[in-house]
């Protein structure tokens, strides 16, 4: 399985939006946090990712099939945040986000910090950034009764 990056293109909106909610509507039924879970956001947000010129969406690409994304933006020159990065649940847990999230590390050489913000509750993906390098930070802001979001980092 051959997994790739791809810069997204406005075109792109409606099919990166699509898998953004099929891929957050099980973590939203869960946790019920609709002020902040993607899948609840607008395709008008995708666009603005888009077309972020401090960022952008990257479209992740399993054998030159659209499997999700992930989102990039550069706070300073060297401070990376990834919000956000999601696969099609039919790909999870096959390597895809470990293989995107090097990837968009080695398209950024000059990041001195890579940081990103999860659900607590959901071992899976804080796994999968401990495994990656990144650390959990001492902050915790709680969305409601069922969510806890929590702050990871990597320095380069």
């Amino acid at each position: 399985m051959e997994i790739r990056l791809e810069k997204a293109a406005e075109t792109d909106a409606k099919s990166i939006f699509e898998i953004q909610v099929k891929a957050f509507n099980p973590l939203l039924d869960e946790y019920r946090d609709y002020e902040t879970n993607p899948a609840n956001e607008t395709i008008e947000k995708v666009l603005a990712r888009i077309n972020n010129p401090d960022g952008g969406f990257y479209k992740i690409l399993s054998d030159d099939v659209l499997v999700g994304a992930i989102c990039l933006v550069c706070e300073e020159e060297t401070q990376f945040w990834i919000s956000p990065m999601f696969i099609l649940p039919e790909y999870q847990g096959k390597g895809i986000a470990q293989k995107a999230i090097r990837l968009i590390e080695e398209l950024f050489p000059q990041a001195e910090t890579w940081e990103l913000k999860t659900i607590l509750q959901e071992k899976r993906n804080c796994y999968l950034y401990e495994k990656m390098g990144y650390r959990r930070e001492d902050w915790k802001h709680s969305l409601n009764e069922k969510a806890t979001l929590v702050h990871y980092k990597k320095l380069c």
